[in-house]
């Protein structure tokens, strides 16, 4: 995985952690750390996070790496 799906995935989950605290407690993290909604910092923010969700949707698409495996000693 490279630097760039790493720091994706991180903002992935910290806008599903947002997500979270919105649905079960009308809070918005983002908003109330960056000035509300309409900031332009809480904006950029949720652009990014928005920006990281499109990147993380091609490790949906990336073929998984197949695990190495000891050749199994035959039976006699």
């Amino acid at each position: 995985m490279s630097s760039i799906q790493r720091i994706a995935l991180v903002l992935t989950i910290i806008g599903a952690i947002n997500w979270g605290l919105i649905g079960f407690f009308q809070f918005d993290l983002v908003a109330a750390i960056f000035g509300g909604q309409d900031s332009a910092l809480s904006r950029i923010i949720y652009g990014l996070v928005g920006i990281a969700g499109l990147i993380n949707l091609g490790l949906l698409f990336k073929p998984s790496e197949e695990v190495a495996r000891e050749p199994r000693p035959e039976a006699r």
